[in-house]
């Protein structure tokens, strides 16, 4: 999958959500205070910070499902409640598809809670945006957790809101369907002009697909930036404390474990894995001054690495072993 790119909204407008001097906790028990945050239309925010930090909290309380400990949540008026897709399991697990996306019309119903074509036009736009029309009439209990978790979010898309605020959308998911959800997250805000905001872990893809990261762990603040000023700033690793993984390269440090000097010259992204194969392995990768120079050929559609003083392979496998006997 590929990440389009998408041109930086400078001019913000009104926000959808803001926030004065917010507190949020438990039984008056403060996580967060002074909170003063803005959500933008078209923006695809992620929030991030240590376990523990109240990012659940947060979330809860900007959907209305739990009242601040002082300050106040301020709606624009346009919106009748947002879209909320928390980290609870689904029981009913003889319901389908369907009927789960259905829920995200009832704010909408009137008393006898009988859908109008209005309604029924949602769901079937949810189902049809997030590919799920063979999965429509599946019962909850038959599906993965992606596909359940794409479901949940369907039924957050046919609420028709500008705002949508998810808790751990992609917890417990494989990468794959951790990178659909993420990609599918930020599509919905750019295509779709609406603020989406993401409780997260997954630092890898945040940094290289939110506009906004909202960071909480330095006091009971949360920091607000571009992910690229927060790592050229050192604020994740003074939050995370990241131990053996360089943000700035967004590679793991490898400790060499051997004085030998290996450069490597030749195609683009086989000369990075090959690289990263030599350090991984404890040489000292360079640039200048090498002991051996790793050369890559590409011929119709194979790859050669050749040394300067030891032979040709067909496979970093191969290379790593002729290395290890020179």
């Amino acid at each position: 999958m590929s990440i389009r790119s998408q041109q930086v909204i400078l001019m913000k407008g009104t926000p959808l959500l803001h926030t004065t001097d917010l507190t949020v906790g438990y039984a008056g028990q403060s996580i967060m205070s002074q909170l003063n945050l803005e959500i933008f239309a078209g923006r695809f925010v992620c929030f991030m910070g240590p376990n523990g930090i109240g990012k659940s909290t947060l979330i809860r309380t900007l959907a209305g499902l739990q009242p601040p400990v002082k300050g106040r949540v301020i709606l624009d008026a346009a919106i009748r409640r947002p879209a909320v897709v928390l980290t609870d399991r689904v029981t009913a697990g003889y319901m389908t598809v369907r009927q789960l996306i259905t829920y995200g019309r009832y704010p909408y119903l009137s008393w006898n809670l009988k859908l109008a074509p209005g309604d029924l036009e949602a769901i079937e736009s949810a189902i049809l945006r997030l590919n799920l029309g063979s999965l429509a009439e599946r019962r909850l209990h038959e599906l993965s957790d992606g596909q359940l978790q794409l479901a949940q979010i369907a039924r957050a898309l046919a609420q028709e809101t500008s705002l949508i605020l998810l808790d751990e959308p992609t917890a417990h998911l494989d990468l794959n369907n951790r990178l659909e959800i993420t990609l599918l997250l930020r599509q919905l805000a750019h295509d779709s002009g609406k603020a989406v905001v993401m409780a997260t872990h997954e630092l890898d893809l945040a940094l290289q697909t939110a506009d906004e990261v909202w960071l909480a762990g330095r006091g009971d603040n949360i920091l607000t930036a571009t992910p690229e000023d927060l790592v050229l700033q050192g604020t994740f690793d003074e939050i995370f404390k990241l131990k053996g993984f360089d943000l700035r390269s967004g590679k793991v440090q490898h400790v060499p474990s051997r004085s030998y000097k290996v450069a490597v010259e030749g195609e683009q992204s086989a000369a990075l894995w090959t690289r990263n194969a030599l350090a991984r392995c404890g040489y000292v990768v360079v640039t200048t001054g090498s002991d051996q120079t790793v050369r890559l050929h590409e011929s119709h559609g194979k790859l050669t690495w050749t040394l300067d003083h030891g032979g040709s392979f067909t496979s970093i496998e191969t290379l790593l072993a002729a290395l290890h006997d020179l």
